[in-house]
């Protein structure tokens, strides 16, 4: 279905109609992509791309959802931001993770579903050669390299994702996990109402 896009910088109105970050690949053409940088390994094949998206979270205790007619869908266990290193920013789902299963003593084989951000591919990769998850729980509906990174909505998008996905399947638990700005990572961990 075509969507008018109104508001270019010429004025003019633009029709989306198709999903612009989906690609014809193959392997060979991956792995022919150069680094971003000099002897770098990320390439724009293990890259997220920056997408437009949109997601909303309503946090409210539940006596002020009770009393505006809301039932909730979910509530936070708990939660952790962590600073890290800079230099290994992107390891900071690890130690956020390490931080929320502690806190709620959990191990990752009490959570049904976890939602990394995968802003690159080796986010993934680092936190699962940590925390050894049944890797058929994680991201089962994609991550950031194939739906995309709508940067200032991503954390949005993953706990909207991880809300769905526990009611689709009729799960209890969610692991929602991503690095930031700032060498900061966050974690959370949801459980459905």
């Amino acid at each position: 279905m075509a969507v008018p896009a109104e508001g270019t910088d010429t004025g003019e109105t633009v029709e989306v109609s198709r999903d612009q970050g989906l690609r014809e690949t193959s392997k060979e053409a991956l792995a022919a992509l150069r680094p971003v940088l000099p002897d770098g390994l990320h390439t724009a094949g293990t890259s997220s791309q920056i997408s437009d998206g949109a997601a909303a979270v309503l946090l409210a205790s539940e006596e002020r959802a009770a009393a505006l007619g809301l039932h909730a869908r979910a509530r936070i266990r708990t939660q952790a931001l962590v600073g890290g290193e800079p230099y290994f920013h992107l390891d900071g789902p690890v130690q956020a993770t390490e931080r929320v299963l502690a806190d709620a003593g959990m191990s990752l084989g009490d959570i049904d579903l976890v939602e990394i951000n995968e802003a690159f591919a080796s986010v993934v990769l680092s936190w699962s050669r940590v925390h050894r998850p049944d890797m058929s729980r994680v991201n089962v509906n994609g991550g950031a390299i194939a739906l995309g990174h709508p940067v200032g909505a991503t954390g949005a998008r993953l706990v909207t994702t991880a809300l769905h996905e526990l009611e689709r399947s009729d799960r209890t638990t969610a692991l929602v996990t991503m690095c930031a700005g700032g060498a900061l990572s966050t974690a959370t961990i949801l459980e459905r109402s």
